[in-house]
């Protein structure tokens, strides 16, 4: 198994490094945040998506203003090399790109993690090798972008892992940058976090990490009833990174003065902060309540019961976004595991903190918590996909142009990017995946 991983891993590696071609998948069933269409269609330019609909003339002629040909579009000779079906599994490409006949096939954008640590027995803090592997684990279950969460450590070791990011992004545009949880984190709600390595956020520690971040931190975790929180919270967001307001005992005003000062994200909502009480309403309400927030949600069921994930995602309607806190064991056996320098044991999938059994992350991928929400929960597909997909893309600004992903993300329309998925639609499982018009799986 660690063989075909690694040869995975090498080959994503080499498809991300080569350009991108013309690429068009017809007969599927789009779900994306604006709806659901049958026999849908898009063509891809080999930079974005440029065309979408529904009748096959006009994917003829789409496919056809990219060199794509225009008979095999329709499915007219399958042997001709330039059309490959979702339904067989086969794979066959032209000199000039690829059409795929989706076969029916449930077709929805890549998903998006903003809060991830590792998978495939691998952590995002491991360095080049560590984050290669764990992108190609999140990457086979769908995950097309991802920023790379950095576990609470000594403050070098935070910059040297932030630096590590910044230099696998140019040539990795999966990598959409690094977030940060710690070390700014209040002590009675660490959770799985080195309490040796908790700080207050001072100017001087804020300046490091930005310096050692050189533009690549997104969003930062802050407790920000810490005795600089909001000073750094307003930092952070002047330099261009997403605060979001977590691990913290906050009362409900100081998190509404969090959010105005700046914090845009709450971290994993019910999880490792105070929760929802009648007379002490905490920061819970002040995120939903705030339209400016984008609120993190770890569907897997054990982080999050059932109920509460139904209570949860009818807070803020378009505003909660799926995240899965993956560490290293995820897509894994169950054993011992590390967390930084902490050790792990999962137990049945479940993680925890081998010194007090504290929760230790998750072993959740996107693809499973859109699975949970629609065939256990019953979510709208639409929901559930929009979670998974354009929410989080929002939180950074990724769902317009932007400096980072260049064309936005999260949705099968004209101008977006060609981050695509196929997925059975009797087990919502992604059997093909396509990261910036590079076909992955």
């Amino acid at each position: 198994m660690e063989q075909s991983r690694e040869r995975f891993a090498n080959e994503v590696d080499i498809a991300l490094a080569q350009s991108a071609r013309p690429f068009a998948i017809h007969n599927a069933r789009k779900v994306d945040a604006r709806g659901v269409a049958e026999h849908y269609w898009i063509v891809s330019d080999g930079s974005a998506i440029i065309a979408t609909g529904n009748r096959d003339d006009d994917f003829a002629a789409a496919c056809a203003s990219v060199g794509l040909d225009a008979e095999a579009a329709v499915g007219a000779d399958a042997d001709s090399g330039s059309v490959s079906s979702a339904g067989s599994g086969n794979s066959m490409t032209g000199s000039t790109g690829s059409v795929t006949d989706a076969a029916g096939c449930m077709m929805t954008p890549g998903y998006v993690d903003i809060h991830a640590h590792g998978s495939w027995g691998s952590s995002f803090d491991d360095g080049v090798q560590g984050i290669r592997t764990a992108r190609a684990g999140h990457m086979m279950h769908g995950t097309t972008r991802q920023v790379l969460s950095l576990i609470t450590n000594p403050l070098d070791v935070m910059c040297a892992n932030l630096q590590t990011v910044r230099g696998m992004m140019n040539a990795r545009p999966d990598i959409l940058g690094a977030h940060l949880e710690g070390p700014f984190l209040a002590l009675s709600r660490k959770g799985a976090h080195d309490p040796e390595c908790l700080k207050d956020p001072v100017p001087e520690y804020v300046d490091r990490l930005l310096q050692a971040a050189n533009g690549c931190l997104r969003q930062i975790t802050i407790a920000p009833e810490l005795p600089h929180g909001i000073d750094a919270i307003r930092r952070f967001a002047a330099a261009g990174v997403v605060p979001a307001v977590g691990h913290c005992d906050a009362d409900y005003a100081t998190a509404c003065r969090g959010f105005d000062a700046g914090a845009g994200i709450m971290t994993h909502m019910f999880n490792a902060m105070n929760g929802l009480h009648h007379r002490k309403p905490g920061p819970i309400p002040a995120a939903v309540e705030d339209p400016r927030v984008t609120i993190e949600l770890i569907n897997d069921g054990f982080h999050v019961q059932d109920p509460m994930v139904r209570l949860g995602f009818g807070f803020a309607p378009h505003r909660m976004a799926f995240v899965t806190d993956a560490m290293a064991a995820t897509d894994c056996p169950d054993g011992h595991y590390l967390l930084g320098a902490l050790d792990v044991d999962v137990i049945d999938g479940h993680a925890r903190l081998v010194s007090n059994g504290a929760i230790a992350g998750s072993t959740l991928t996107l693809e499973k918590a859109v699975q949970r929400a629609v065939l256990e929960l019953g979510f709208a597909p639409t929901d559930a996909v929009e979670a998974a997909t354009l929410t989080p893309a929002k939180a950074f600004g990724f769902d317009r142009a932007n400096p980072v992903t260049k064309k936005p993300l999260g949705l099968l329309a004209p101008g977006y990017a060609a981050d695509v998925l196929l997925l059975d639609p009797a087990t919502w499982s992604v059997s093909h995946v396509w990261c910036a018009a590079h076909p992955l799986r």
